[in-house]
């Protein structure tokens, strides 16, 4: 934990990466601008709740909210348990009930940095031919998908796909300045591109009509086309929850349907 720069440092930081001028932000928070301005320099030392008033207005992640209440001289207040932990029960079971309950059609759970936390038995079905190596956990989820050795021999739609991964997760690095994220999207700009460009060969849009980017999987000879969709918790308290998204596969098309319907079940 960051915990050598000020309060004052720490809100401009998220104040400029957020693009917002100390205006922008005070009319936000409804606070004047000098006040900002004092409490970014140093002059004015801001209450805890002003700190999270602040930070909720500048969408900040509890993770970094605890770091701006540490480096104000204030305790943290956002726990961050194991998903196993008894108080998470609801949250796990929860999960359980959606990714089981999405089947036969793929659904997988991540943590922020794109881990595999948990996933059906419908995507473990998908997964044939990656290297060993890859699906050892922890799992990255990005990193199976993208390389060469993993998913993306078999991603019918490879340049298309993998320039939106690479734009999700850059928005991801520029919200939140993880240096995991940066680290990681480095990584994969580094894997082989397809010659071709980021709009799909023709007959790869699916029936969206260029509305939503399909996720086209070649599987026994077939190609499997899904769209997807992403859950997070509401209004969560618990770090670990917060950073948790359900990403769910529904097929595009009725062949991918009754594809998946005949795909062997687990016992």
């Amino acid at each position: 934990m960051d915990t050598g720069r000020s309060i004052g440092d720490h809100l401009r930081a998220w104040r400029q990466r957020r693009r917002m001028s100390q205006l922008d932000l005070a009319s936000e928070a409804e606070i004047s601008t000098r006040h900002l301005s004092f409490v970014e320099s140093g002059r004015s030392q801001p209450s805890r709740d002003m700190v999270l008033h602040l930070a909720e207005r500048l969408d900040i992640p509890l993770r970094d909210r605890n770091l701006l209440l540490v480096s104000a001289g204030f305790a943290p207040i956002f726990p961050e348990r194991e998903l196993e932990d008894p108080q998470l029960r609801s949250a796990r079971r929860a999960i359980e009930l959606v990714l089981t309950g999405h089947e036969p059609y793929p659904a997988l759970a991540v943590d922020r940095h794109w881990q595999l936390v948990a996933a059906n038995s419908a995507l473990e079905r998908l997964l044939g031919g990656a290297a060993p190596s890859l699906l050892v956990p922890p799992i990255n989820v990005l990193r199976l998908s993208l390389h060469p050795e993993g998913l993306a021999p078999r991603i019918a739609n490879l340049a298309q796909w993998r320039q939106h991964l690479l734009e999700r997760l850059r928005r991801q690095v520029d919200l939140s300045a993880d240096p995991v994220l940066a680290d990681l999207l480095d990584e994969l700009r580094k894997y082989p591109a397809p010659a071709r460009g980021g709009r799909p060969p023709d007959g790869l849009s699916g029936d969206f009509g260029g509305v939503v980017i399909p996720f086209r999987l070649v599987n026994d000879g077939a190609v499997l086309s899904f769209f997807s969709t992403t859950t997070v918790f509401g209004t969560p308290l618990d770090i670990t929850l917060s950073e948790l998204a359900l990403e769910a596969f529904f097929p595009a098309d009725p062949t991918t349907a009754e594809a998946l319907n005949r795909l062997p079940r687990k016992a």
